[in-house]
């Protein structure tokens, strides 16, 4: 069984089981000298022969336990509830970038991943909350944080392509604010992106230091293809084609304990949020045993109790 206690510092008070039990060794030991000093052999023999070991050490020992257990007691052992009743904190950001309009998923990016993600939000808990952070040259909230999932669903249509720049660290900093304004939860923000971060007033560095800080979990998806995807062609009559930087959402990813996916097409993305869906880490919450531990040092105690002054004790 996982357990873990609140306390650890307690159970140091458990040094004083192995005193008494000298002490008590000690006790009996002088006991035994003073009966032999000042008694007849016959006596003694007929003292022996009177007490069992258990009838005369059952009380002491059982006295052990009843300190040990309240001391365990004390330093508040838990094991994990495996309870999902607090939910999550999930905040989703999008890439709303010009590069966002490709075709290379249908009938664009930015329709392939609000389906996508319309789709992770239908299958979170009812008690999670979850908002919706949108970037492009700036960042903006879509959605609050909520658990209201139709709510958020209605939202995420009502999405517009823009032909704005990417930035990346703003929308990051900004899901952060969303998914840590509500306490005791586990917070986990998705990003997804399909470009470089050009634009914006906060790093990609800075927002990965402020998801340390504020203990956000970040999983980062990449929307790319496995060809260069043309976008459009410059003032100048060059073509664009559309840049994935893995590397940055690589790193953000793993100095904030997430992890990161590559989407080709869309079915790969649909996969990447079906697999998030199902594997959402959650919160391990831990509920407190110490009463078990009381309730058992209270029942031996009584036992105790009348086994030594019981109408049928046996400890003489």
């Amino acid at each position: 069984m996982n357990i873990q206690f609140e306390f650890l510092p307690a159970l140091l008070l458990l040094a004083i089981i192995p005193g008494l039990f000298f002490l008590y060794s000690k006790y009996n030991s002088s006991k035994k000298e003073s009966l032999l000093k000042f008694s007849s052999l016959s006596i003694i023999k007929k003292a022996i022969s009177g007490k069992s070991f258990l009838r005369k050490h059952l009380p002491f020992v059982l006295l052990l336990i009843v300190v040990s257990l309240i001391i365990i007691a004390l330093a508040n052992p838990q094991i994990p509830s495996f309870s999902v009743e607090k939910g999550i904190n999930l905040s989703i950001v999008i890439d709303g970038s010009e590069s966002m309009s490709a075709k290379d998923y249908q009938p664009t990016r930015m329709e392939a991943a609000k389906r996508a993600v319309s789709s992770l939000v239908g299958k979170l808990n009812q008690n999670d909350n979850v908002g919706i952070v949108l970037f492009e040259s700036g960042a903006t909230t879509i959605s609050y944080m909520t658990p209201v999932k139709e709510k958020t669903i209605d939202a995420i249509s009502s999405i517009q392509q823009s032909q704005g720049a990417t930035a990346l660290g703003d929308g990051v900093s900004l899901g952060i604010d969303m998914v840590s304004s509500i306490p005791d939860k586990k917070n986990i923000l998705i990003l997804l992106s399909d470009g470089v971060h050009n634009s914006g007033l906060i790093t990609p560095d800075e927002a990965i230091d402020y998801a340390k800080m504020n203990n956000v979990q970040i999983h980062t998806i990449g929307l790319g293809s496995e060809e260069p995807v043309f976008l459009r062609n410059d003032v100048y009559g060059e073509p664009q084609y559309v840049e994935l930087d893995e590397q940055t959402l690589k790193k953000i990813a793993d100095e904030t304990n997430g992890k990161y996916f590559k989407s080709v097409d869309e079915k790969t993305l649909n996969e990447i949020f079906t697999l998030l869906s199902s594997n959402m880490e959650y919160q391990i919450e831990w509920a407190s045993i110490s009463q078990w531990f009381i309730g058992a040092a209270m029942a031996l105690l009584l036992a105790n109790v009348y086994i030594i002054y019981g109408r049928y004790r046996i400890a003489a």
